[in-house]
């Protein structure tokens, strides 16, 4: 569904220039339900509105189901944002019109694609559970059933991608857990790919991969150990095989060889003080050492 290669993304002021993706390497398989973390300023939210086509990379190769956005014009952008992404803000002024209804504001997709289907915006809101809340508005509305409104807006036009940028960031913890189950439940009932950019930590307990980006390239991943229905089958029955880690920690190596060592690892007595490391192969392990260390024994 989305390959990325060497995305580079460079932000231009008069007199400052910000690296915001620096070379990130990244795919991600059709019918995924992914995140994407990363702390403040390592290039998250650029990726993502990247791949909603609300901005352009400025070198490298991205493909979105087979369009290479890079060679879109405008025109192109447009049916791209209608018709192959969904997305859904942290921020639900950015989803939401006030004085629609619920029904309404599902409609309202549609209606600018130039077709009515009141039947599908009754669908999507008994989908996302709020089929009885239909007729409200958003002031008699909680943060949470605003929120499963904007994802059952995201999905008017059926896309083929649905992208959340921080979509449990306002909410509650249990509200949050409710839209978190939701993108699982549409993600296995409808196939659709969804990737959700997040700083919540509950959240890789929910989706079967997290890729983390730092200083803007692709540091590492933690793919799932077994999958989310089979973990809480074993917790329930008291016996989880894995104990509390529910993921498999990887660090990422680019095409060129280059690694990202996880955070922390270099304060480690011998690494701090210097940005050299020795790599030897042994009994086929790659190891590395500090640049001064003395194999012993």
């Amino acid at each position: 569904m989305i390959q990325c290669e060497g995305l580079v993304k460079i932000y231009k002021t008069a007199d400052l220039e910000v690296v915001a993706l620096q070379g990130l390497d990244m795919k991600i398989e059709d019918g995924e339900l992914m995140a994407i973390i990363g702390n403040s300023g390592s290039g998250k939210s650029t990726l993502l509105n990247m791949l909603g086509g609300l901005d352009k990379p400025s070198a490298g190769k991205l493909l979105v189901d087979g369009n290479d956005l890079l060679t879109f014009g405008e025109k192109d952008l447009v049916k791209y944002k209608r018709d192959t992404v969904g997305f859904v803000w942290q921020n639900n002024a950015r989803n939401l019109i006030p004085y629609l209804t619920a029904r309404e504001n599902v409609e309202l997709p549609m209606l600018l694609r130039g077709k009515h289907r009141r039947a599908r915006a009754i669908e999507l809101l008994e989908a996302v559970g709020l089929g009885h809340r239909m007729m409200n508005r958003l002031s008699e509305l909680s943060g949470g059933e605003q929120q499963r409104v904007a994802i059952a807006i995201a999905l008017a036009n059926e896309p083929r991608l649905l992208l959340a940028d921080e979509p449990t960031g306002s909410l509650d913890t249990k509200t949050s857990n409710q839209v978190l189950d939701l993108f699982r439940t549409l993600n296995r009932t409808i196939g659709i790919t969804i990737v959700i950019v997040t700083h919540d930590p509950l959240l890789a307990r929910k989706v079967d991969r997290v890729v983390q980006i730092r200083d803007g390239k692709t540091s590492a991943e933690m793919i799932r150990r077994v999958s989310y229905a089979e973990e809480m089958a074993l917790l329930d029955a008291e016996s989880a095989r894995y104990g509390t880690e529910s993921h498999i920690e990887y660090a990422v190596v680019d095409k060129a060889g280059r690694l990202q060592i996880p955070a922390g690892y270099l304060d480690l007595e011998g690494f701090k003080d210097s940005n050299k490391v020795r790599v030897e192969m042994e009994d086929g392990r790659i190891i590395l050492y500090p640049p001064e260390a003395r194999k012993t024994g």
